[in-house]
């Protein structure tokens, strides 16, 4: 039976003008053009691969008299055989040399965090007020933010946060950091029966903690990596760091050949837990929780065997250029001295505004084609025509069969779910994964793709789309398909609760 979770109505009126914008009634042909861009980039492989396969089924099917008539037509054509040989040639080396390398996902692993660690919202209010650190209009402010935030009392918060008071220091962010990542790669490591020493690259993102030697140095420590490694260390992205990783280990793996790549998606929260009375610097409290991923890549064509996904597209855009966008995520000082990440109350509108050029970018390499049809004459019509005409919103479920959204926040997983014109099923591993874990940053992602795979929901050839927005201001997309019916990791940490969820959460 689904659990009912009751959450009061807070500030109807400010949540109004905070809502995403209806980013998909107007669209900017430039990045429609950069989406067409990319399909076109990939014209060869497309032409190629039809044409060969025709010409392979036409000679499967001659007999020994139609192979001798052909010979004879050509024996006393010698500079036509010499010429047909030299395309064949030049063409099928140009074809082999300039194609990307298939990028596989083995298995990937999650953090699960120790139920002792976790924090109710009377506790966490509770041990707020005992800190001294926050006036009452703050407590009241927080508490109203926990109710309506999508969050359950199940979710995490670090070691130094449970104390009181709290001790945030540089040794207890560590030991954080440690439990997460070193956690999370041992899982890995046993699941897929991969040794250390075979990782050729590592690539990990933390957004604001990057202490010396850095988080990767860390790893190779612990794990003993070998002295060649491709090491990279990623601060200071927010929270779609984890698509930026995998971008990065992706062209990594187009360049060193026949190797395995990790990325490791975390972020701290020990060090960052801010301790004024600023209203835009209190929601990270609310939201942010402890959480962790780490994912095992390969391009070995070996592995496709065994692996559950193969990598499609990665789509990035970047809005920094923007003022507006580059400070609606800021980590600053108050008028007190104490840090925090203060959020713009611009941001919906922003994360709108990202999300219309990076889905306008990847529509014209995911939908099918009648729906591209319908939308390019729709757009022609609008733009160069005057055509008094609706624009179309293009149907993304037509392109794909499971949605990862960022589990930044309820309300942009609802306005996500109006925009696109969603189910609730579609974007059920979302708030589910808001609602077990809470914002774990970049790597909620992968919460909500373990969450998929556990409810047995990832067939052979589902598509998978994550999208996950950070400072700066970014909006990242990464493309699967699956390779196969899709079990559940064993030490998934969806596996103890999966039975529970869905629940209903209403206001």
């Amino acid at each position: 039976m689904a659990e009912t979770i009751q959450t009061p109505s807070f500030n109807r009126v400010q949540i109004q003008q905070r809502r995403l914008p209806d980013f998909l009634q107007s669209v900017n042909l430039k990045y429609v053009k950069l989406g067409y861009h990319y399909l076109m980039s990939h014209l060869l492989t497309l032409c190629l691969l039809p044409l060969m396969s025709a010409i392979f089924i036409q000679v499967s099917q001659m007999q020994y008299d139609d192979v001798f008539y052909l010979w004879l037509q050509l024996k006393y054509n010698l500079l036509s055989i010499i010429t047909c040989c030299t395309i064949l040639v030049f063409g099928s080396t140009v074809y082999f040399m300039t194609r990307p390398r298939s990028v596989y996902l083995l298995d990937f692993s999650l953090y699960h965090p120790p139920s002792h660690l976790r924090v109710r919202f009377k506790d966490f209010i509770e041990h707020s007020r005992l800190t001294g650190d926050f006036d009452e209009s703050s407590l009241e402010f927080q508490r109203k933010i926990l109710e309506r935030s999508g969050l359950g009392e199940e979710t995490v918060v670090p070691e130094a946060m449970h104390s009181i008071p709290p001790k945030p220091s540089m040794e207890a962010a560590r030991e954080e950091a440690e439990q997460v990542m070193f956690g999370t790669l041992e899982n890995l490591f046993s699941q897929t029966k991969i040794n250390p020493k075979e990782i050729g690259i590592l690539i990990v993102n933390c957004s604001l903690f990057n202490p010396t030697p850095s988080l990767s140095s860390m790893i190779i420590n612990k794990f003993k990596f070998r002295g060649n490694i491709q090491s990279y260390n990623l601060g200071g992205m927010g929270c779609s760091a984890g698509v930026i990783a995998l971008n990065l280990a992706k062209d990594l793996l187009q360049v060193h050949r026949s190797t395995y790549a990790i990325v490791v998606s975390t972020e701290n929260i020990t060090q960052n837990w801010y301790f004024g009375n600023k209203k835009s610097m209190l929601i990270p409290n609310c939201l942010f929780r402890v959480g962790g991923s780490a994912i095992l890549l390969s391009n070995k064509t070996k592995e496709k065997c065994r692996a559950k996904y193969q990598l499609v597209h990665v789509v990035r855009t970047h809005r920094g250029a923007n003022d507006k966008a580059f400070r609606c995520v800021y980590q600053e000082q108050d008028e007190k001295g104490k840090v925090g990440v203060s959020l713009s109350k611009d941001l919906m509108a922003i994360a709108g505004d990202a999300l219309k050029t990076n889905i306008t970018t990847l529509g014209p390499l995911v939908l099918p084609i009648s729906e591209q049809l319908l939308f390019f004459l729709t757009l022609i019509g609008r733009k160069f025509l005057n055509v008094k005409v609706k624009p179309y919103i293009p149907d993304f479920k037509l392109g794909f069969e499971h949605f990862c959204i960022h589990a930044g926040g309820r309300a942009v997983i609802d306005e996500l779910e109006k925009n696109l014109n969603l189910s609730s099923v579609h974007v059920e591993a979302s708030r589910m994964t808001l609602h077990r874990f809470g914002n774990t940053s970049s790597s909620s992602i992968w919460y909500e793709l373990g969450y998929i795979e556990a409810k047995g929901r990832m067939k052979k050839g589902h598509r998978v789309w994550q999208i996950a927005f950070g400072s700066g201001f970014k909006c990242n997309s990464a493309v699967w398909r699956a390779l196969r019916n899709v079990k559940p990791s064993p030490k998934s940490p969806w596996l103890e609760c999966i039975d529970r969820y869905p629940v209903q959460i209403t206001d």
